[in-house]
């Protein structure tokens, strides 16, 4: 079991369809103000966790699609928070691409970082508590925006995207796992 293999292949998987959206639609979702970069990432682990709760699931988006959905939301985020100039300007597809790999190699390093202090205790969890744990990082997010991006003493917006990125990749993990066994 090679964490860091597993990690890669994951994010290599949620970039190729980051960057085929961003041939076909261009980087449209600068756009989004910060609060809507949320709100499209609680509607997917909403849907992830309704599909767990019910287990009834109409639309053809499986789960897998909706964490890599979260992964790619949450670059978008984490760009978002970096980006100034006019919105309605595309991005050349070399620059979204210097990006994304950019907030991947950061993303990465906490990864590393906190695997190493908690012992990979991830790989213990369940689905549902990664879906859980999204939904709890958001609502973080939701409030810090509600007090105009600031924090007494917790982590700001930049480390609660960075860490629902890691849930997800690490959920996608777990379910290449589980198809392969």
């Amino acid at each position: 079991m090679d964490t860091l293999a597993q990690y890669h292949a994951a994010f290599d998987g949620c970039k190729d369809i980051f960057i085929k959206k961003t041939k076909d639609y261009g980087t449209s979702w600068r756009v989004l103000r910060p609060i809507s970069v949320v709100d499209q990432l609680f509607i997917k682990a909403q849907r992830i966790r309704t599909i767990q709760e019910t287990g009834v699931q109409k639309v053809a988006d499986n789960i897998e699609g909706e964490f890599k959905a979260i992964v790619n939301y949450g670059i978008i985020g984490l760009i978002q928070l970096q980006q100034n100039g006019n919105p309605y300007t595309d991005l050349p597809l070399a620059e979204v691409e210097t990006l994304y790999n950019k907030y991947a190699k950061e993303v990465e390093e906490v990864m590393l970082a906190k695997n190493h202090d908690y012992g990979e205790a991830w790989r213990d969890m369940s689905q549902e508590s990664f879906a859980d744990l999204i939904l709890t990082k958001l609502l973080r997010i939701k409030q810090i925006l509600r007090n105009q991006g600031k924090t007494l003493i917790s982590e700001g917006i930049d480390a609660n995207y960075t860490d629902i990125i890691n849930y997800a990749l690490f959920a996608l993990i777990k379910m290449t796992e589980a198809q392969e066994s």
